[in-house]
């Protein structure tokens, strides 16, 4: 048997390799990053670990031997679930590997940005020993931060903001407005969220529905000088409508780790914002979370290559069984 690792951007195959060897299957590793690409690289694969690559209806054509595809984290927009299905092609992620990571990113940014620790920075090396730059500034116990999609790792943000001392309050189409989540926050209408936090964290996957879910009329409910912060995807923003909002001053400053053209292009106009705070899509990275991403996305394909079900499966029905 043989699973291709269609594409990856990490320094080390170290955990794949040693689940491969353990299985006594062949492991290729390709930097497929087109349709064509993908097809050319993993002919007369069984399997295929995927980070970015195209996985289309096409290229499942083209690859009748490929019966299960492993994707290195959450969201598997690149990979068409409803052709997979039709093919007969288990498709499975790593649902929580990163959640405390991710969560963590996301408290990180909304503190930096609420204390505006890089523009002090930023002011500091220019020779700037003044606050007046960044106020105002206000007590995190004033402040609330509102958390759309209460998911693992919406929840868990919501978790560590609230233990700072921020209000919480979120919003969630699985969760009825007027409720309490299990840990005791808030679930008001999406509207409320908008008009009534003061830091807003994005923690959804991207959908259609989802697709630039902040647009510009979303950014204008939001409370004048209010934060966003996005650990999700970077299609769920609309860039134009963030970096308008940011230059008028409506948004007072934007957490981003995720962007709608991944690497940032250069000649992003978020480059120029100074109240934005832009991180390289590193949310879901420690040492613990990348070990155990790369150890288990290869698992599952090699269950399904195995004849079992995989801890994770986003289309059971392709194996006759329920999701792990």
């Amino acid at each position: 048997m043989k699973i291709v690792i269609t594409d990856l951007d990490q320094d080390r195959t170290t955990e794949e390799e040693a689940v491969a060897e353990a299985a006594g299957v062949q492991l290729v590793l390709r930097q497929a990053r087109t349709e064509d690409e993908v097809i050319a690289a993993a002919q007369g694969a069984d399997g295929l670990l995927v980070q970015y690559a195209p996985i289309s209806d096409r290229v499942l054509e083209a690859l009748p031997t490929v019966r299960a595809i492993g994707r290195y984290g959450v969201g598997v927009d690149t990979i068409d679930l409803a052709a997979a299905t039709a093919h007969g092609v288990a498709v499975s992620n790593v649902p929580d590997y990163g959640t405390e990571d991710v969560s963590d990113h996301a408290v990180a940014l909304a503190v930096t940005l609420s204390r505006g620790i890089v523009e002090l920075d930023r002011n500091l090396r220019e020779g700037t020993y003044s606050l007046v730059p960044v106020k105002p500034l206000h007590r995190l116990s004033t402040r609330t931060v509102g958390v759309i999609g209460l998911g693992r790792i919406g929840a868990a943000t919501a978790r560590k903001a609230r233990a700072l001392g921020f209000s919480v309050q979120g919003c969630d189409p699985m969760r009825a407005a007027g409720t309490t989540t299990e840990d005791g926050i808030a679930v008001r209408t999406r509207d409320e969220v908008l008009s009534t936090s003061d830091v807003l964290s994005i923690h959804v996957p991207l959908t259609e529905g989802t697709r630039h879910l902040i647009t510009t009329s979303t950014l204008a409910r939001m409370r004048p000088g209010s934060l966003l912060v996005n650990t999700s995807r970077g299609g769920v923003v609309d860039t134009d409508a963030v970096v308008e909002a940011l230059r008028s001053g409506h948004l007072g400053g934007a957490g981003l780790d995720v962007f709608e053209t991944e690497p940032l292009p250069v000649d992003s106009p978020l480059r120029e914002c100074p109240t934005a705070v832009l991180t390289p899509h590193a949310s879901w990275y420690s040492e613990e979370s990348e070990t155990e991403l790369k150890r288990r996305v290869i698992e599952n394909v090699v269950e399904v290559l195995a004849g079992r079900t995989p801890r994770n499966i986003l289309n059971p029905e392709v194996l006759g069984g329920a999701a792990g």
